[in-house]
């Protein structure tokens, strides 16, 4: 499972040592880089073995991404080269910076789809890219195991709020997300956060604006004006629900009204509403809309309410249903 047809040489290569252990750093071609692991399934006989099987799904996202070209950035993938692997220095003077003979296959020990993904692009694309790695000169198998779990159990990643923040320039719905959080003319300003964790106060996420944004600006007539156009339109839109019921707005222990479940059902009903204000030469009317919003009838946003029942997509669909039936008589 791990010999190798012949013996390979990675040229460049610094030596050094993390924690006692001795380490090497540097970069393989994609091909050398397939030919050089092998992974060490959960089911293995030995034992041993705690890769789950591939996500082909995950490798054709990766292959996709590196479609992107030169912003299309990963990184290193993680390798035990369990003693099979040899470091040799250039010269005295640079004791640390050399090559590295390989004559059997290093364990992968984190990095499977992102190679997965790699092998999917250069068969498509034909072509050739630089892998980065990370290898240790050798590992027990119980300690690899146990480096495995730590860095799929342990580590925690950013979370959708944050990774929506971080596209905004990039991304629009991002963008008007993460305006409508920090502007202080935002009926969210005082209620969202953007790093997704939820503190007193702050129960509303940039993820769950931003989803509540795509029901807003879904329609064709919506989604094609500027993001500028579009962050207009839901400043507009939820800041007279606010006005309408300020008391509802700010009580979020004791009224319904900005729980998901229910700004999803405003921001659908709002894109039908707001769908009708828009021109066929992108004009929006916005006195429309804020008259709309303002036939809304007096309803009980209490958590004691009817409205303790609305649960999940369907229960904000059907929610819809009847704001619609409201503003748009």
């Amino acid at each position: 499972m791990n010999s190798l047809a012949h013996q390979i040489v990675i040229e460049n290569v610094v030596q050094f040592k993390m924690r006692g252990k001795v380490a090497y750093q540097g970069y393989l071609s994609a091909t050398i880089a397939l030919e050089a692991t092998f992974v060490k399934p959960y089911d293995a006989p030995t034992g041993k073995g705690y890769q789950r099987p591939v996500d082909p799904r995950r490798c054709k996202d990766i292959a996709i991404y590196l479609s992107k070209g030169d912003e299309a950035l990963f990184t290193p993938i993680l390798l035990n080269a369990a003693a099979n692997w040899e470091f040799s220095a250039y010269d005295k003077l640079r004791p640390s910076y050399g090559r590295l003979i390989c004559t059997a296959k290093a364990s992968l020990m984190d990095g499977q789809h992102r190679l997965g993904g790699i092998k999917q692009y250069i068969k498509e694309t034909n072509s050739e890219i630089s892998v980065p790695f990370l290898a240790f000169h050798c590992l027990d198998d119980d300690e690899e195991m146990r480096f495995f779990d730590t860095i799929n159990t342990k580590a925690k990643g950013i979370g959708p709020s944050l990774s929506k923040y971080l596209r905004r320039d990039s991304d629009d719905l991002s963008w008007i997300a993460t305006e409508l959080l920090v502007r202080n003319d935002s009926p969210f300003y005082s209620i969202g956060s953007i790093t997704g964790k939820r503190t007193k106060g702050r129960h509303i996420t940039l993820q769950n604006l931003y989803r509540t944004l795509y029901f807003l600006t879904q329609d064709p007539s919506v989604s094609a004006l500027g993001k500028e156009e579009k962050l207009t339109i839901a400043l507009t839109y939820f800041n007279i629900i606010k006005e309408q019921y300020s008391d509802e707005w700010e009580d979020y222990k004791n009224h319904r009204l900005t729980h998901i479940v229910c700004l999803d059902a405003l921001s659908l009903a709002g894109s039908v509403v707001i769908a009708k204000c828009v021109s066929n030469n992108k004009r929006v009317d916005y006195s429309s809309i804020i008259k709309s919003v303002k036939r809304l009838q007096k309803i009980d946003w209490s958590v004691t309410g009817n409205l303790r029942y609305v649960k999940g997509m369907s229960g904000s669909k059907t929610l819809a249903d009847d704001f619609v039936a409201q503003m748009l008589p």
